[in-house]
């Protein structure tokens, strides 16, 4: 990869600084731009990690020819009115999770990014971790056999962030810790799965510590003046159309005995796999004895996030559809959607995927 890509990033917020942290180190990138509504945000971030213009609005760094893709660093609502200009600016995405408010927007996305041929990925860095690697190898070597059921969850016991900003308005975010954690756990279990076609999901939602102003998180300025109308506990289970089921729990804030870890359960019929935070396993039979195999992280390993500024450099060096593409998003937006629906109605609810 000796070509250069021109990067400008929307957005200039805490998660902006982690992706402009990752591809400064890379010299496959050149950090041309930087936009925010605030712009102190832009400028500090320009100054601390070498960009060199900061722009006064999205669509005048849009407008600049050397820039060749854009990362959307910005809240949720704003994802796929941005992520659309940006495609059709001719510029490729790397946008931030949830793809979309919902899937409308998220199929609108998916439009216009098969009409105008530019590669846009999802950052859902998990897909990267080293021991999401190390079990993929191992699934593509069929050694779990056939995967029936993946249990999923991340489980905050008193973590709701930045009560009252946009993060707790529905309008603004989408949800709470379904669309902010619980897609992750949904994008790394159908990785695993295969990426299976989800069909049908069955779910519940529950908001019973946020409207007490219960359960506050660490992370995020609080707003006493917002307020909170989205969920602190989801539950769902999702059947796939080759008869896999996935299981997901997850929350802001509960009363549950956490250690605050992602985890993901993989079932199959030759053996299985557990992963706890930076922890993992393989689980399998041998002699009609339980075995349990530790997997062990490489200390050459990169850091996920490394790796996914790498992969989404070389998707656009190489025109080849990243591991994450729009259609991947999609598939997370259908998902969430009819969780909150089936929440809404108590019924099963089939996912509708006409674009």
């Amino acid at each position: 990869m000796n070509k250069k890509i021109g990067l400008g990033f929307i957005g200039a917020g805490g998660i902006a600084g982690v992706h402009l942290e990752q591809f400064q180190q890379l010299e496959q990138a050149r950090l041309i731009g930087i936009t925010d509504v605030f712009k102190s945000a832009a400028e500090e971030k320009a100054k601390r990690f070498g960009v060199e213009i900061v722009y006064k609005t999205a669509q005048d760094l849009l407008e600049n020819p050397e820039i060749d893709a854009v990362v959307i660093c910005v809240p949720n609502k704003e994802h796929s009115s941005l992520a659309i200009e940006a495609l059709l600016a001719n510029k490729h995405v790397l946008l931030e999770k949830p793809m979309a408010l919902n899937s409308e927007q998220a199929k609108e996305i998916v439009r216009v990014q098969k009409s105008t041929n530019k590669q846009l990925m999802v950052a859902h860095q998990m897909r990267w971790q080293w021991h999401v690697q190390q079990i993929i190898k191992l699934i593509n070597k069929k050694s779990f056999g056939s995967i029936y059921h993946v249990k999923t969850g991340w489980l905050r016991r008193k973590g709701i962030p930045g009560w009252g900003s946009w993060f707790t308005q529905k309008a603004e975010s989408g949800g709470g810790p379904l669309i902010d954690i619980g897609v992750h756990m949904l994008d790394v279990s159908l990785y695993l799965m295969g990426n299976p076609k989800p069909v049908s999901v069955f779910g519940s939602t529950y908001s019973e510590f946020g409207p007490l102003q219960k359960g506050i998180g660490e992370w995020g300025k609080p707003d006493w003046q917002g307020k909170y109308d989205v969920e602190d506990l989801a539950t769902a289970l999702i059947k796939m159309e080759d008869g896999s089921t996935l299981s997901l729990d997850v929350s802001w804030a509960a009363h549950v005995d956490t250690d605050n870890q992602p985890y993901v359960q993989l079932l199959g019929t030759e053996g299985g796999a557990h992963i706890r935070g930076n922890q993992a396993k393989i689980l399998t039979e041998s002699f009609n004895q339980t075995v349990d195999l530790p997997l062990n992280q490489s200390e050459s390993v990169e850091n996920d996030r490394i790796l996914l500024s790498k992969h989404f450099l070389e998707s656009i060096v190489l025109n080849h559809e990243p591991l994450i593409p729009a259609t991947s998003g999609l598939t997370t937006n259908l998902i969430l959607d009819a969780i909150y629906e089936s929440s809404r109605t108590g019924d099963e609810v089939k996912l509708n995927w006409d674009l």
